[in-house]
């Protein structure tokens, strides 16, 4: 998951990441334009709980909720597999085309998406695990995803359920200019972050993090900023592989961005005393480190073992 409500990258054309147009053999769903009940009939998360939640604990205790749910059972599984939908067609009516080009940030997206398809599954080859390409599914305002309902006010989140990325792109509008992250590599470090979420679930890290969130509930917070750190530095790691179509203020831009949506920052931003214990995704410290540990690791995903302190 990404940050949640509040969180904004805003971006300007002096630097450009040069990322090759998408194709069709990306996997994308559109659900903008759909209506959605609301509400979880027939057993599911209801979402007046993720609001509790995450108003307590952050987007992290949100994460820790859904993921509580979905290995007990309790959440409707809404979402298409990928692999049943047909090439160039994205359920909902609109092909891939058409919904990628609905804007310029769901344009912008697909290209990452294709190039995050691209770069990883060679690299996951290599360490003898069989790449899935996730789907990117837009929505706007509300939808639904195999972890339940998705809700704008969650920011870009990933689902492991069904594979899904989720994303309304008026998260980029509705928030630009907070917190000052200038580059386009800011919001492709976003797609960049949620894929490496798709990456620890290809390799399992995700539901051995769950089983030991399970084992030690006391550790459980902390378990998962080590997962959000390890998606920074996966983020860094496509950086890394990209190096020749990233431009040199990018890498600044993503590091600012990385500075800027620390936990420590965004609380004393909300007037708030850094709590190390109710961070979700880390320090401003901590994500930069990961994130530069990504870029400088060459395109060596070894290097991302947030948990070696463990």
């Amino acid at each position: 998951m990404w940050y949640g409500a509040g969180t904004v990258l805003r971006c300007n054309d002096e630097a450009a990441v040069r990322l090759d147009d998408f194709d069709d053999s990306i996997n994308v769903e559109d659900q903008r334009g759909q209506s959605f009940g609301g509400g979880f009939g027939g057993g599911g998360l209801p979402f007046w709980l993720l609001f509790t939640v995450w108003g307590w604990f952050g987007c992290g205790g949100v994460a820790l909720v859904i993921a509580g749910f979905a290995a007990f059972g309790l959440l409707r599984n809404v979402g298409h597999e990928a692999g049943t939908q047909q090439a160039g067609f994205a359920p909902g009516g609109h092909s891939v085309a058409q919904s990628c080009n609905v804007n310029a940030y769901s344009h912008e997206s697909c290209n990452a998406l294709s190039s995050l398809d691209k770069t990883w599954k060679p690299v996951l080859t290599r360490m003898g695990v069989p790449f899935r390409a996730p789907k990117l599914v837009f929505y706007a305002r509300e939808g639904e995803s195999g972890c339940g309902e998705a809700q704008s006010a969650m920011g870009p989140f990933y689902c492991p359920s069904d594979q899904g990325i989720y994303l309304d792109t008026a998260f980029y509008d509705e928030t630009a200019g907070k917190l000052g992250a200038d580059g386009d590599f800011a919001r492709v470090y976003v797609m960049a972050h949620e894929f490496g979420h798709h990456v620890q679930n290809l390799l399992g890290t995700s539901d051995k993090v769950r089983a030991a969130q399970v084992r030690s509930p006391s550790a459980a917070n902390h378990l998962s900023v080590e997962l959000e750190l390890q998606a920074d530095c996966y983020a860094g790691v496509w950086a890394a592989l990209n190096a020749d179509r990233i431009e040199p203020g990018d890498i600044q831009s993503g590091l600012k961005a990385a500075h800027q949506i620390g936990d420590d920052t965004l609380m004393k931003e909300a007037g708030r005393t850094p709590v190390e214990a109710a961070f979700t995704h880390g320090s401003a410290a901590q994500r930069m480190h990961w994130l530069k540990a990504g870029l400088d690791s060459g395109g060596n995903p070894e290097v991302c073992d947030t948990f070696a302190d463990q």
